[in-house]
């Protein structure tokens, strides 16, 4: 690669240790303004930044093995440059490790750093030379521990885990979060089958790779896409991403046509889109003009308007005109996101002990002034893309123990142990 892709990476690594920047964010925007690079290009810089951002605490452990200064002690941009070179050296078969030194070494030099060349280029050599016996926290005494940095995973995460799962399906949790996700995206109902091939084919003649998802009609995997906004069918709304647990949550609802549907907390609009489909009438809220923008724009090209009424509406305020108007209510609430830590690869750094509190605080709140919008007899559908258990079984109890509900089904997807996204959901009936 070019040593302008590595500056690229180089660039966005030292914007998300100055701003917080979220990643998934940040990559997509510089792809975005470099679209003009080839293919393989924009792959190598999405793969390094991503797979830096991802495997941070193994890299810091192994960086600490072979330098003499620690990494939290190093200048911010050798700090990112040396895990820039070990990630290449560890995971990227493609770089010979004599690249990823040197690379980082010239990098070194060009942003005024000479002094240094020789510090990054000894540790890099070290770790090359070490990479097949790198040494490891012992897993029989310290397992957690070892977990921890084996899976890039804070520790006080891994303990959640393993109380909340035990520690053998920690391990399958953490392994399914670290797998590289193939996008899932959902058909329109409204295109035939002879449609639907026709665009499989033209895609696969791109090189997509394109797998039919076992557990929900109408999904399919995708893999090889280096963008799916050029893909035949986007424009023209023929399917849109949804991950498969998404979906299937909105199933669960079960959702008929002819219902009227409140979407409470709806951006992008996945749920909201899949459920206008069937119903046909949906309102779609969320807190901002810039999420409810979100909505609106996919909504508009899906050519689901005419379905969706949208509204800027804080869930946490009850309005009082919709008491009891919603055959099925949507509400899919802010949380921690660990079921998605595999996509957004910087939340396990920026979610803390204290924020989790203050979720279950938020989740209450949006439950205490939006359950009296479900109808007698009509359906609750709580949500989210977590898998700890104090914001998913324990609010449904909440829910049951405080207001006129009873749970009909509930359902915890875990990484690893589906092709999807950590994700619950539980479908609530008022009596």
């Amino acid at each position: 690669m070019a040593e302008n892709s590595r500056e690229i990476v180089l660039d966005m690594l030292l914007e998300m240790e100055r701003n917080k920047t979220f990643s998934h964010k940040l990559v997509k925007a510089v792809l975005d303004k470099y679209d003009y690079l080839e293919g393989q290009e924009k792959r190598f810089i999405k793969r390094l930044t991503e797979g830096c951002i991802e495997r941070r605490l193994e890299l810091d452990y192994t960086i600490g093995q072979f330098s003499s200064v620690p990494v939290n002690k190093m200048k911010p941009l050798i700090r990112c440059l040396v895990r820039m070179g070990t990630y290449q050296i560890l995971y990227m078969d493609s770089v010979p490790d004599s690249a990823a030194c040197n690379e980082a070494v010239k990098l070194a030099g060009k942003r005024k750093f000479t002094n240094l060349k020789g510090f990054v280029n000894g540790v890099l050599r070290k770790i090359s030379a070490s990479k097949e016996n790198i040494p490891m926290p012992d897993k029989a005494n310290e397992p957690l521990y070892y977990m921890s940095i084996k899976y890039s995973m804070p520790q006080w995460i891994v303990e959640q885990f393993a109380g909340d799962y035990g520690v053998e399906d920690t391990e399958r949790i953490l392994e399914g979060l670290m797998e590289i996700h193939p996008v899932s995206i959902r058909f329109s109902c409204e295109l035939s089958d002879g449609e639907r091939q026709r665009l499989m084919e033209s895609w696969e003649k791109q090189g997509v790779s394109v797998k039919k998802s076992k557990d929900v009609e109408g999904a399919y995997f995708l893999s090889g896409a280096d963008g799916l906004g050029s893909l035949e069918g986007f424009a023209e709304g023929a399917f849109t991403v949804q991950d498969v647990s998404s979906m299937m949550a909105v199933q669960a609802a079960g959702i008929k046509a002819g219902d009227f549907v409140m979407d409470i907390c709806a951006a992008p609009g996945g749920k909201t889109m899949l459920a206008a489909e069937v119903a046909g009438k949906v309102l779609s809220r969320d807190v901002s003009e810039e999420k409810v923008s979100m909505v609106e724009e996919n909504l508009q090209r899906m050519q689901l308007s005419d379905k969706v009424e949208t509204q800027v509406h804080d869930a946490t305020v009850c309005d009082e005109s919709r008491k009891e108007k919603a055959d099925v209510v949507l509400m899919d609430v802010p949380c921690s996101g660990l079921g998605v830590m595999g996509k957004k690869r910087d939340i396990k750094y920026n979610i803390t002990p204290e924020s989790m509190e203050s979720l279950k605080q938020l989740q209450k709140d949006i439950i205490d002034n939006s359950w009296q919008y479900v109808k007698r007899g009509g359906v609750l559908l709580y949500s989210t893309c977590t898998i700890h258990k104090a914001e998913n079984e324990d609010m449904v109890k909440y829910i049951c123990d405080n207001f006129p509900f009873t749970v009909e089904e509930q359902r915890q997807i875990l990484p690893g142990f589906a092709q999807a996204d950590g994700f619950f959901y539980a479908r609530l009936r008022r009596q």
